[in-house]
């Protein structure tokens, strides 16, 4: 399937895989899309935050008020993982319609958010015989270094779900694969003709000429999420195919995206639970994943709905990286890889260049690996230059399954699963790692680009073997921790302290503030380091909006500051209706 981020529509996005001709549903949709579900987010005080009944009487009660035909209809669906109401508008409404619906959520006080449930698309998109063709492993101009880690970590006791398409069985992954979830809900998209359920299995993402919206092409099935698996953690060592990145990793195959893309709602709780988060009507997951490789997206900022699922998966101790983009344009527009508490990764070719068609921007915090199939000059969807794709696990099906395949493909969806790949080698290497501490490590170690990256590709090239080094030779420091709870009332002032001693001198300029906060709106807040001489040091300043929690690590240039002596972190709340606590702070010299 060859496909780009969407271009032009705010209420739906795709996989990224290569990036030429944009799918179906790329092609077609617009930003004055259908709408036919939305999202809810109640604040905590409101009875509907935690009452399905009483949400379902407010969705009825706002449909009919809106007074547009067919919004009479609107119903409560269900509750998401995220605590958010997925409520439905009982069929398609013009956008303009859908807009007078969330009007009347918006008018409301004990709403904090409402938003469109958009679609999601894959985005276009050693022994082993074809090793040698591998050249985004291996290769010192713009490889990224991987062998030389292999000799320290190859992933073992890590799992990194793969939110995509699903999974296709392919020998060369399936010694790796785990149980995962089938989270579509549409049984038409999903084609397995009962929504969700326990099988990831990939049913095929083609589409027919007009099936996805008016104007939209057709497409052959990509088995994108097969080829980013590939890419993780292929077996290795077995005389065949291709070598994974973290080929002794698991991978849990989470499946998102079908025919005509995903939803959003879908989207988020796959990340809730791939995460280890509880999604009402699914049971839990058994192999949580420290790692989600997310090779999808679409056009528009990042909505309170991604984040919120972000941050809750962040502070369960979870590694999220998402692909750029594919439109050659700034990251920013684009989600959700304009989310706050992701690893934004940008796409580079085999000369060690940005891609022609990645996305960049100063949101970009590394590139990996993406290739080119072909020069930006050649026609789009031709495959003019396989040799410098990136070569991974398919299978020959244009539409249902077929024979297992090795392909090159193209894309930022290519480079991020390089870069989750990678982070399943630094959390096997070192386990106590935060996702805080794995995206540091990995855009510390980066190196400097062969080529050029006009618009900025983040912190360079992602090199594995520094970004090992780096975790694995880091001295033991000094940490001090105070885990008490610390209740953090409406437009009140808290204050935890940590108490140095044994430390000689000054405290560094790069002394690392750990702070983990319990709270539903993290706008609210301001957070402080309060030195034992009464220096204070801002370190978070009502940022965030309505996202829940702060699970950060900030660093502190406090070298002019005596490290002994009792150090406290403030908290201030400065409005009313959200309320949290302190979890956790700590300090590391």
């Amino acid at each position: 399937m060859s496909v780009t981020l969407l271009a032009g529509s705010a209420t739906t996005a795709m996989a990224l895989a290569t990036a030429d001709p944009a799918p179906a549903a790329a092609t077609a949709a617009t930003a004055a899309a259908p709408v036919e579900n939305l999202i809810v987010g109640y604040k905590p005080s409101a009875t509907e935050a935690s009452s399905n009944d009483a949400a379902s009487v407010d969705a009825a009660a706002k449909g009919k008020k809106a007074g547009k035909k067919g919004a009479d209809k609107t119903r409560f669906e269900r509750r998401l993982g995220t605590g958010a109401a997925l409520v439905t508008l009982g069929a398609p409404l013009a956008a303009a319609d859908a807009a007078d619906v969330m009007a009347q959520f918006r008018a409301d006080p004990d709403v904090a958010y409402v938003e469109p449930d958009s679609r999601a698309y894959a985005l276009a998109t050693p022994d082993d015989t074809e090793y040698a063709k591998q050249w985004d492993l291996f290769e010192p101009t713009a490889g990224m270094n991987v062998p030389a880690a292999w000799d320290k970590t190859t992933g073992s006791g890590v799992t990194v779900a793969v939110i995509d398409t699903g999974y296709v069985t392919h020998s060369d992954v399936a010694p790796n694969i785990v149980a995962g979830y089938d989270f579509i809900s549409s049984s038409t998209a999903a084609r397995d003709g009962n929504g969700r359920d326990n099988n990831p299995a990939d049913q095929g993402d083609w589409s027919a000429a007009g099936e996805c919206g008016t104007g939209s092409t057709a497409s052959n099935s990509s088995w994108h999420g097969t080829h980013v698996a590939g890419t993780i953690a292929a077996a290795t060592n077995n005389g065949k195919g291709v070598a994974g990145i973290a080929y002794n990793a698991k991978i849990q195959p989470v499946r998102v995206l079908g025919k005509c893309g995903g939803a959003t709602s879908d989207i988020v709780d796959a990340i809730t639970w791939a995460s280890g988060g509880s999604v009402a009507g699914v049971p839990a997951n058994a192999t949580p994943a420290k790692v989600i490789n997310m090779s999808l997206g679409g056009s528009g900022a990042c909505t309170a709905t991604y984040q919120n699922a972000i941050n809750a998966a962040v502070a369960r101790g979870t590694t999220v990286v998402v692909a750029a983009g594919n439109s050659n344009a700034d990251a920013a527009g684009f989600s959700p890889a304009s989310c706050n508490n992701v690893i934004n990764v940008a796409a580079t070719n085999r000369t060690g260049d940005r891609s022609f068609y990645s996305n960049f921007g100063a949101i970009i915090d590394v590139a990996a690996p993406g290739g080119e199939t072909r020069r930006a000059t050649d026609t789009p969807g031709t495959v003019t230059t396989p040799e410098n794709g990136i070569l991974s696990s398919l299978n020959g099906g244009t539409t249902t399954p077929g024979a297992e395949i090795y392909k090159p493909y193209q894309g930022t969806s290519m480079a991020a699963p390089h870069v989750a790949g990678l982070a399943a080698l630094l959390v096997a290497a070192k386990p106590s790692l935060t996702p805080a501490q794995v995206e540091s490590a990995v855009k510390s170690s980066a190196r400097p680009l062969a080529g050029t990256c006009t618009g900025g590709c983040g912190a360079g090239l992602a090199d594995a073997a520094a970004a090992v080094t780096a975790v694995t030779s880091t001295p033991t420091t000094p940490v001090f921790e105070n885990t008490a709870d610390f209740a953090i009332g409406d437009n009140t002032t808290v204050e935890s302290p940590i108490t140095v001693s044994g430390v000689s001198g000054n405290a560094p300029a790069t002394l690392k503030v750990g702070v983990k906060i319990v709270h539903t709106y993290i706008g609210d807040l301001k957070v402080d380091l309060v030195a034992p001489d009464g220096t204070v040091y801002t370190v978070h300043n009502r940022a965030g909006g309505s996202a829940d929690n702060i699970n950060q690590e900030y660093t502190v240039n406090a070298s002019s500051e005596l490290a002994n002596g009792t150090w406290k972190l403030r908290v201030n709340d400065n409005a009313g209706g959200d309320t949290g606590y302190v979890d956790s702070w700590s300090l590391g010299f």
